[in-house]
């Protein structure tokens, strides 16, 4: 078991670096605060391959172990984390292309896509059907060429200004064994956008319900197998939960370091605020418990690429443990900023907003839980967490 990182993959996470500081951090406050979603970065981030990390090299992407991405988002997300999160979304559907989609489609999409020339939304959600994805009632009517999609989706992020959605809508009965994967251009007639939410954070990407009124399709744009949609969403899910749970360990980062300045810079009662052992205490629990999540979200992302059959089981425990602590790490490293912290002139409270709604999408935090639970309480599975 070696936890040292390959000069390979000191590469990727410098070259990722090197992007963040560049590319990121000079417009990640303006991008936030007048909600501009920033195509044109997200194009130079397809440059650099970012747009295509784990796809595979047939449709242009890099085709990397799921562990090297977590080393490039985290870098990218310890400055953005809500440009970085919509990247990863943008990621897992090109890799669902990439893997699932048609000949037709692979060729028509995925090149621009990881190439970040073309931009996709992951559609799952819908107001009636958030934690319990199986219950989704988008409709896939099949016509005498293709396919009629009804229906609607919610929290669809990149919504209205992406160009490609991956749709998961029932084709055939209730229950996951009737739902199918669908690759539907954003601009095809009769889908309509709903206004742009207004969000606590993840500003600088928008998000947006979908309507599908009739919407058609051709018979090629089925991805995978009829009744195989759902299959295709929880494969996207595992590595989507390892994707956000790296984002909150690359904003814990970018809060840890802010914080470390921070205590030397400020001085209170004649001394600097480091040489205080009670918040010399706290800064030590922020680094241990961003060590631990990212270790953990490490080890998921091992067991996702070698193909564990507990893997799903380690990517929930991941993406619980990571979000509930890197959100927590920020909002600890805002408060040892004091009242500065609270201003938009310094990035913590922006780590804040962006990091709260990691607890929330992929699968609530609650459901992480009902995930690892059943797997320990499963018969056929003892010894599920050794």
């Amino acid at each position: 078991m070696d936890f040292e990182l390959s000069e390979e993959q000191r590469a990727f996470a410098a070259t990722a670096r090197g992007f963040a500081a560049a590319e990121l951090a000079p417009h990640a406050a303006q991008w936030d605060e007048e909600g501009i979603f920033p195509r044109d970065a997200i194009r130079r981030a397809g440059e650099v391959g970012f747009c295509g990390l784990y796809a595979p090299e047939a449709i242009g992407g890099l085709a990397l172990p799921r562990l090297d991405a977590t080393l490039v988002f985290e870098e990218l997300a310890a400055v953005d984390p809500s440009t970085t999160a919509f990247l990863t979304i943008h990621n897992m559907a090109a890799w669902i292309i990439g893997t699932w989609g048609t000949d037709a489609v692979r060729s028509q999409w995925g090149p621009s896509l990881t190439a970040g020339q073309k931009l996709a939304s992951y559609c799952l959600t819908e107001p009636g059907a958030g934690s319990d994805a199986a219950s989704l009632r988008t409709r896939a009517e099949r016509t005498a060429d293709g396919w009629a999609i009804h229906g609607g989706k919610a929290f669809i992020s990149g919504a209205g200004s992406t160009d490609l959605l991956v749709v998961m809508a029932r084709s055939g009965g209730d229950g996951a064994g009737g739902v199918s994967a669908f690759a539907v251009p954003a601009d095809a007639p009769g889908i309509s956008y709903g206004q742009k939410e207004r969000k606590m954070g993840w500003n600088s990407q928008p998000t947006r319900t979908i309507a599908f009124d009739g919407v058609h399709i051709p018979a090629d744009h089925l991805l995978g197998r009829e009744g195989e949609g759902f299959r295709i969403a929880m494969k996207g899910l595992d590595g989507g939960r390892i994707n956000i749970a790296t984002c909150s360990v690359g904003a814990a980062q970018g809060a840890l370091g802010h914080a470390q300045r921070y205590l030397h810079e400020r001085r209170q009662f004649g001394r600097e605020l480091a040489q205080f052992q009670a918040l010399q205490f706290r800064l030590a629990d922020m680094a241990t418990d961003l060590v631990a999540a990212r270790q953990l979200v490490r080890l998921a992302a091992s067991k996702l690429d070698a193909g564990a059959r507990d893997a799903t089981t380690y990517c929930a425990m991941a993406k619980r443990f990571a979000t509930d602590a890197g959100f927590a790490i920020c909002n600890e490293a805002l408060q040892l900023h004091g009242g500065y912290g609270y201003l938009r002139d310094f990035p913590l409270e922006r780590l804040v907003r962006d990091a709260r709604v990691h607890q929330i999408l992929e699968g609530t935090n609650e459901i992480m839980r009902v995930i690892v639970a059943r797997r320990m309480l499963d018969d056929d599975a003892p010894d599920a967490i050794r």
